[in-house]
């Protein structure tokens, strides 16, 4: 039976006995009824006498602690006695002493507080007597200076300290009633507003008077005392005005030393002389304005002056703009026809030979004499300088009035809705990039009319070249010189409106014009066409194909290095310490980062665009060039290499005969068997190699080197192709002899090919370095590994079956081409 205490919480010894046997009780009697034998009734009375002896035990330990708790209750007992008279005590001593200390406290703290209230106010007063006597002091001071002794800067600086009281006490009844004298009986601001009025009216009569005498002394004299008495606004605008006379006067001196007509630069140096000495005053008076004035307060003189270069600019480009005829020119720039170009991109018609006076010989002289392009680049050539002058001048004032401020670079507002800057804009900008953009087509044009192809060039290896590398025609040196000229003049504005109007000009330009052209030459005058079948292209043709194959590959050349040489940052040797300095000739012509980054993208375009259609082109050609001249040699070539060739020899056939063409002088006399893996005799190898040779050298002697690789890649994957199936062709032809020579002859093969051992335009040969040699070799991965295949030993097969080592080298293989190659060989 189970305990029935087990239910209490650990045995508590607080638990009422009741509680507790209650239901021990009902739970005995329970199974006392229920007891059918005499053991069950002794059992159940032992559980009983146990509870009872539990019970008992519970009841003793209680009764024995009653005396410690009686102990702890009389202690209880006697502490609440001593609280109660502490209470009693403490309760007496806050009622009879602290509350009349507290009411004490009280009452100073709220003394403390009148007091301070009323030592502020003595204070406010006091201030208002001392500046009500400052404002007296000052007013009376003003009256007697301008009085008899008329001392003009203290009677200012008497005014400088009246500005300094506050306008409530000036204006105040105080002030009113205590600083009015018999002497000065107005109030003290209208006694202050009107001395300031009178000496503002004083100053500016004398500072004119300075000024008509050209007394700078005086000049700067009265001109520093209107911030003295308020009138810092008045000041500037006559200062302005002082400043701008000069200005005015020396640019119409500068204008009228001279004409235009006998210098080309004259009104590019009158613009900067106005620039320079705008910028001379801003920087020789800045310091002066700031330190009487205040800081940026000669933003307002700059302003001023900015008027006056609207107006002196704007003459200086009028007259330059009727001096030079621009209209007339520009009308001129437009009805140009481009007839050459025009003529050029029509289908070619067979016409008689026009004579030297025919009419259209005569329209072309007329036309080409219409537009002077002398008179065109010295125009350019002089806004360039205009513009860069506007540029290092807006810069300077952005500057200027921008110091200390984040936003360095951006110009005034007044500058920009300046009327000198919209002239600028339409009598500067805007031709030049209209005359930029007819000079460069002009020049490409011209540079056609005048192409002269390289002499001395021949493909005949045994006759010497009398033109030096690179073989290109003249046009493109002219026209990439053409291309750096124009670059360097738009960047050297400094106008980011003109590098992104010209620069993409210039793209379209030579997209449509000069590799349009070159690819209408490439197709309808110089495309290598064979005049019968099997024969090949006759070789001017041949030549002049390979030379505009040449125009374009030196053509992306010459515009990747002149777009580098722009772009990348450069070091020279500058400072005293003879340290390398870095410059940047973009940051150095566009110093706002977010310009210099426009015209870094706006470069890097024209050369990826450019290159890009080049680079078509250029594919184009390279694939006539094999189509037509080397495509139909190779097979020959090939078949020619294995000419007589068995790969399944035996040790009891009689040795094949070996041809006396194939074999020098020594192997006459001594015959080597060209069946026998173990002969030192090659005949594959120098076959192919001088076949190669010949069909390669004559093409390398011509093309650049770049051009000529291009054309090596093709030539040796289709090459790769053709022995390839050559190889496939041998199934069943070949014995584990024969795999041996054949291995041998395939990579002796692959060598020749990949070397390519022939004098190149360049200098070098294509294959002359070990990167491109290995690339080339790659083509023939699936050749080499098909006879490495055919020649491993049973051990190196079952390791390859098993995917060892073996077979990671067999990567261009598939497994069933594997055992296709395999069982190639008879064994």
């Amino acid at each position: 039976m189970a305990n029935p205490t087990a239910g209490a919480p650990n045995g508590h010894s607080g638990t009422s006995p009741s509680t507790t046997q209650a239901p021990n009780s009902t739970s005995s009697d329970s199974d006392i009824y229920n007891a059918s034998s005499v053991a069950e009734i002794k059992a159940t009375l032992t559980h009983l006498h146990e509870q009872e002896a539990a019970v008992t035990a519970r009841l003793d330990a209680l009764v024995a602690s009653q005396k410690d708790f009686s102990r702890e209750l009389g202690r209880l007992d006697l502490l609440r006695a001593n609280l109660g008279s502490q209470t009693s005590t403490t309760r007496a001593v806050s009622n009879g002493m602290l509350s009349g200390a507290a009411e004490t406290a009280d009452r100073i703290s709220s003394a403390v507080r009148r007091l301070d209230l009323e030592q502020s106010r003595v204070k406010n007063t006091l201030a208002v007597v001392e500046q009500v006597s400052e404002l007296k002091a000052c007013v009376l001071g003003v009256a007697g200076s301008m009085g008899a002794p008329q001392d003009w800067e203290r009677a200012a600086s008497y005014l400088d300290r009246a500005a300094k009281v506050p306008s409530e006490v000036v204006q105040g009844a105080f002030a009113a009633e205590m600083v009015p004298t018999a002497e000065v009986p107005d109030p003290p601001n209208v006694t202050l507003d009107n001395a300031a009025e009178s000496l503002c009216g004083l100053f500016l009569r004398e500072f004119d008077k300075a000024v008509k005498e050209s007394n700078g002394a005086k000049i700067t004299r009265f001109f520093k005392l209107f911030p003295l008495i308020g009138r810092s606004e008045v000041g500037l605008d006559v200062y302005g005005r002082y400043v701008c006379q000069g200005v005015a006067a020396k640019a119409r001196s500068n204008l009228n030393t001279g004409t235009g007509q006998q210098d080309s630069f004259f009104y590019a140096n009158t613009l900067t002389k106005l620039f320079e000495h705008i910028a001379q005053i801003v920087d020789g008076h800045g310091g002066l304005v700031e330190r009487h004035y205040g800081p940026r307060k000669m933003n307002r003189v700059i302003e001023r002056l900015q008027l006056e270069a609207d107006v002196q600019g704007g003459i200086v480009l009028d007259t330059w703009s009727d001096e030079r005829h621009i209209d007339r020119k520009l009308m001129d720039i437009k009805s140009y026809a481009f007839t050459f170009l025009v003529q050029s991109f029509l289908p070619p018609q067979r016409t008689a030979t026009p004579r030297s006076n025919s009419p259209a010989t005569q329209q072309n002289a007329a036309e080409d004499e219409g537009v002077d392009m002398k008179e065109i680049d010295g125009l350019l050539n002089e806004m360039t300088v205009m513009l860069g002058r506007w540029s290092l001048y807006t810069r300077f004032l952005a500057e200027t009035c921008n110091a200390n401020d984040e936003r360095k670079f951006e110009l005034p507002w007044f500058l920009k809705k300046s009327t000198l800057s919209k002239k600028i804009g339409d009598r500067l900008i805007s031709p030049f990039n209209t005359m930029t953009t007819f000079f460069f087509r002009r020049s490409v044009e011209k540079a056609f009319q005048l192409d002269e192809q390289p002499s001395g060039l021949t493909l005949d290896t045994r006759r010497p070249l009398k033109a030096d590398p690179p073989h290109i025609t003249s046009a493109v040196d002219d026209i990439m010189y053409i291309v750096n000229k124009v670059l360097q003049q738009s960047l050297a504005t400094s106008q980011i409106s003109v590098v992104t109007s010209v620069v993409p000009t210039l793209s379209r330009v030579l997209g449509s014009d000069f590799i349009g052209m070159t690819q209408r030459k490439m197709r309808d005058e110089c495309y290598p066409r064979a005049t019968h079948q099997g024969a090949n292209p006759p070789e001017h043709i041949v030549i002049s194909f390979l030379v505009l194959i040449n125009n374009l590959d030196v053509a992306v050349d010459y515009i990747k290095r002149i777009i580098q040489n722009i772009t990348e940052t450069k070091k020279t040797i500058t400072n005293a310490d003879g340290q390398p300095e870095e410059t940047d000739q973009l940051r150095t012509l566009f110093p706002s980062p977010a310009d210099a980054t426009v015209v870094s993208q706006t470069l890097t375009s024209l050369s990826t665009t450019f290159s890009a259609k080049v680079t078509d082109l250029l594919t184009d050609g390279i694939q006539v060039v094999f189509n037509n001249i080397i495509k139909h040699r190779l097979r020959p070539i090939l078949a020619d290499a294995f000419r007589d060739i068995e790969y399944q020899p035996s040790s009891d056939t009689a040795p094949l005969t070996t041809y006396a063409s194939d074999l020098d002088s020594d192997s006459e006399s001594n015959p080597q068997d060209p069946n026998d893996p173990d002969s030192p005799r090659e005949l594959v190898r120098p076959r192919f190699a001088a076949a190669w040779t010949d069909l390669l050298a004559p093409i390398s002697r011509i093309l650049n080197a770049t051009a000529f690789d291009r054309l090596l890649t093709v030539t040796i994957a289709y090459l790769s192709r053709l022995l390839e199936k050559r190889l496939w062709a041998y199934t069943g032809r070949v014995n584990a002899l024969g795999a041996t020579r054949l291995e041998r002859d395939v990579s002796g093969l692959v060598s020749a090919a990949v070397s390519v051992d022939v004098p190149c335009s360049s200098g070098s040969g294509a294959g002359a370095g070990a990167g491109a040699r290995y690339r080339h070799r790659e083509a023939f991965g699936r050749c080499l590994q098909m006879v490495l295949v055919m020649g491993m030993d049973e051990d190196e097969w079952d390791d390859v079956l098993r995917g060892g080592e073996t077979g990671d080298v067999l990567d261009k293989l598939s497994a069933e081409e594997r055992r296709r190659v395999r069982g190639m060989v008879r064994r």
